[in-house]
């Protein structure tokens, strides 16, 4: 459910699961500022739901962090989804985001996955130019309806 990787991509091990969780925390708000306010317990709850997040840490600090899930679907088999994929805005352009997708690309070949996806909101230009990089295209448009 949880994990922690290094800026080469190697497993980290980790004593205390929730303070490492809520090390990530601010990293995390960076993407989504609107997350619960006990944010250990939300992502406790999600883990429950089949969520799994890696954090890269490098120099003790959360780099980059990935929530991401795993699916058996009808248009493309199993997959894993990525719904979550933020770096730290003040070492974006250190490699850390390239380590995080060749760790989760590692990970969905280990999970027989042959796809892996991404939710990217449509106003993050830069996000999607490094996706792009990164081997990334644009299958189909995702809807949503506020209810």
């Amino acid at each position: 459910m949880f994990e922690i990787i290094d800026a080469r991509g190697a497993v980290v091990s980790v004593a205390d699961r929730r303070a490492a969780i809520a090390r990530g925390e601010g990293l995390h708000r960076e993407l989504r500022p609107l997350l619960e306010a006990d944010y250990v317990a939300q992502i406790e709850r999600m883990f429950g739901e089949g969520a799994r997040l890696v954090q890269l840490v490098d120099t003790g600090q959360p780099r980059a962090i990935a929530v991401w899930r795993l699916f058996h679907t009808t248009y493309c088999g199993r997959r894993l989804e990525v719904e979550d994929l933020v770096t730290a805005e003040a070492t974006r352009s250190h490699g850390y985001g390239k380590t995080l997708v060749g760790w989760l690309e590692a990970r969905a070949r280990a999970e027989g996955c042959p796809t892996i996806t991404l939710h990217s909101a449509t106003h993050r230009d830069r996000a999607h130019r490094f996706y792009f990089r990164e081997g990334f295209h644009i299958l189909a448009f995702h809807f949503s309806k506020t209810l």
